[in-house]
């Protein structure tokens, strides 16, 4: 039975990477320019504020850059790191086509990601070690549950690899 799970956890984030990878939809695609900027705009705990995502959009815009949102996915020490986490993929997947969609209507490229880690900065610190992005905009918490904490934040400012911009949307109105 355990192997049964173990292996439909594994289609499932094959099958997710695979949609990711296709940019399946009716959104129309822009390949991104060779040598063009990549805006990393990195998110989990299964949200990304609005306000953040459109700055992202426009910054984007601006430098004519390609918009790589990432899904940071954490896997629990219970696990082994290399772990099918489905649910979390579920999470993901329809976050990441929503960014996407976004970023196109805008006219701007992009180049969604999945990463796992430990924690939020640990999947962020292995994304660094293997790609590079010119800019990075993250959300900084907003008391709303969610995405960074405090100590994920200090965290990338001290370690981010390019420019950064941490951005905390108002609290919504009560």
């Amino acid at each position: 039975m355990i192997v049964a799970v173990a292996i439909l956890g594994a289609l499932v984030v094959v099958l997710a990477a695979a949609l990711v990878a296709s940019r399946g939809g009716l959104a129309p695609r822009r390949r991104p320019k060779p040598g063009a900027l990549r805006i990393l705009v990195p998110f989990t705990g299964g949200t990304l504020e609005p306000t953040v995502l459109t700055a992202a959009i426009r910054i984007a815009q601006a430098q004519e850059a390609t918009l790589v949102p990432a899904y940071l996915l954490r896997v629990p020490l219970q696990y082994p790191e290399d772990s099918p986490i489905a649910s979390e993929v579920e999470v993901a997947l329809p976050l990441l086509e929503a960014v996407e969609h976004a970023a196109l209507r805008a006219g701007v490229p992009v180049d969604a990601r999945i990463e796992k880690g430990r924690t939020p900065t640990h999947a962020l610190k292995r994304l660094w070690e293997v790609e590079h992005f010119d800019f990075v905009v993250a959300p900084a918490p907003n008391g709303n549950g969610g995405g960074f904490t405090l100590k994920d934040v200090s965290w990338i400012l001290a370690h981010a690899p390019s420019e950064t911009v941490l951005l905390k949307p108002a609290p919504a109105a009560a």
